[in-house]
C-alpha cells in the first residue's frame, strides 16, 4: 500500500480543473473536437490512443474514431518527443518546424551508426514518393519492400528510422486505418494539404501550442509544457510569452487558457478507467498533484516507458487495470488497486463504457489484494 497524493485544497482544486480541461467530467462532441481541445495526444499505441479519445467523447466507438482518422479530422504522425501523436491537422507542419530539428539532431548518431546518411534518406524519399503518389498508401512492410528492391537495406530498425525521418521531414504521415492496431502510410501533402494561413513563425507556433496545451491540460506550468512538447525550457518560456493574453495565471506556477476558464469546482468527482499513455497522466512533467511518486512507478513498472491503463477516482490515480483476451465476445478485467477499499463495483460503469467502445461485453471484474 502506498501513500495518497497531496490532499491540500490547492492540489484538490488543481485535479478538478484538469479533469474539466481534459473533458473527463463532461466530454466533447466528436473525436476531432477532443484533439482540437488537447492539441496533441500521444498515440504510439493506436488501440490505446483510440480510447484516450473515446473516454472524452460520450457514445464514441472504435469505429467512430476510425472514421475521424479516415475523414482526416485528425492526423497521426511524429510531431513531438520522437513518438506518434494524434494532432490537429493544421498544427502538424508548424510543430515539426519547431521540434524536428532537435529530434533529428538527437537521432543523428543512431542514423550514422545505421548507415543512414543524407544520400540514403534522399533515395528513400524518392522511392516513397514514387510508391505513394496519386493518393496511394502502403504498409510499413510494403514500403520496406520497395526500398529493399531499390537497393536500400531495411534490416533491423533501419526501415523504421527511414519512416520516422520522412515523417519528421513532413513527407509521410499515417493515413487510412488498416486494422485495429495500425494505419497505412501516405504522403502528407496529398492526405492533408497545407491550409491557408498555416503558421510559419516559430515563436508564434510556440505561443499557439502553449495556449492549446493549457486549454486541454490546464492548469499547467512552463516546465510541464517543455516536457510535453519535448522542447527546451527556453523555448517553453518563449511559448508562454508568445501566448500573450490568451493565457492567464492560475497560481504562482500554473497557467490556464482564457477561453477555457470556468468557475472553480470544489472537489473533483467520478471514477474513470483510462488508457495506457492517457494524457491525464502522461501529459505533465510533474504528476505529484494526482499521483504519488511511489504509485507513478507502478503505472510505469520498471521505468521502461510502457505505461499501464489507469484507474482515476476524484482526479487521483488510484490503481491500474488489465484486460484479459476477449473470449466469446466477453472480456474479463482485473483491477490492481494502490490502496485498500478501492471497490470493484464503483469502477464497473467506467469499464462498461470502455467495453461498449470496444464492442465487447464486460465480464467479471476482480481486484488483486493490495500489497
Amino acid at each position: 500500500m502506498t501513500m495518497d497524493v497531496a490532499s491540500e485544497p490547492s492540489s484538490v482544486a488543481l485535479r478538478a480543473a484538469r479533469l474539466r480541461a481534459h473533458g473527463l467530467d463532461g466530454g466533447f462532441g466528436s473525436p476531432g473536437a477532443a484533439v482540437e481541445r488537447l492539441a496533441c495526444v500521444q498515440a504510439q499505441d493506436l488501440g490505446a490512443a483510440k480510447w484516450v479519445l473515446g473516454a472524452r467523447v460520450p457514445g464514441a466507438t472504435e469505429a467512430s474514431i476510425d472514421a475521424a482518422i479516415d475523414d482526416r479530422s485528425l492526423l497521426r504522425s511524429w510531431p513531438m518527443r520522437g513518438t506518434l501523436h494524434f494532432v490537429r491537422p493544421e498544427l502538424l507542419r508548424p510543430i515539426l518546424g519547431v521540434t524536428a530539428p532537435r529530434q533529428l539532431q538527437r537521432a543523428a548518431k543512431t542514423h550514422r551508426d545505421e548507415g543512414l546518411d543524407d544520400a540514403v534518406h534522399a533515395s528513400a524519399r524518392a522511392v516513397a514518393e514514387r510508391e505513394l503518389e496519386g493518393g496511394r498508401s502502403a504498409t510499413r512492410e510494403e514500403l520496406q519492400a520497395a526500398w529493399a528492391a531499390a537497393g536500400i537495406p531495411t534490416e533491423g530498425q533501419r526501415g523504421y528510422h527511414l519512416i520516422w525521418r520522412l515523417a519528421n521531414d513532413g513527407v509521410l504521415c499515417c493515413g487510412p486505418v488498416e486494422t485495429r492496431a495500425r494505419q497505412r502510410f501516405v504522403l502528407l501533402d496529398e492526405w492533408s494539404p497545407r491550409r491557408p494561413g498555416e503558421l510559419d513563425d516559430h515563436d508564434e507556433t510556440l505561443g499557439v501550442l502553449f495556449t492549446g496545451y493549457a486549454r486541454g491540460h490546464g492548469p499547467v506550468s512552463v516546465r510541464d509544457f517543455a516536457w510535453w512538447a519535448g522542447i527546451t525550457l527556453t523555448q517553453a518560456r518563449v511559448g508562454l510569452a508568445a501566448a500573450g493574453d490568451t493565457i492567464a495565471e492560475y497560481d504562482d506556477e500554473h497557467y490556464v487558457a482564457i477561453d477555457a476558464a470556468a468557475p472553480p469546482v470544489a472537489r473533483p468527482s467520478g471514477r474513470l478507467a483510462l488508457a495506457p499513455f492517457d494524457e491525464y497522466f502522461l501529459g505533465y512533467g510533474d504528476r505529484t498533484a494526482f499521483c504519488s511518486t511511489a504509485d507513478a512507478e507502478r503505472v510505469v513498472p520498471g521505468k521502461n516507458g510502457l505505461f499501464l491503463s489507469i484507474l482515476v477516482d476524484g482526479g487521483e490515480v488510484v490503481g491500474t487495470w488489465r484486460r484479459s483476451p476477449e473470449r466469446r465476445g466477453v472480456t474479463q478485467v482485473e483491477l490492481v488497486p494502490f490502496r485498500d477499499g478501492l471497490g470493484v463495483e464503483g469502477f464497473r460503469p467506467a469499464l462498461e463504457r470502455w467495453a461498449a467502445f470496444r464492442s465487447t461485453s464486460l465480464g467479471e471484474v476482480t481486484a488483486r489484494p493490495t500489497t
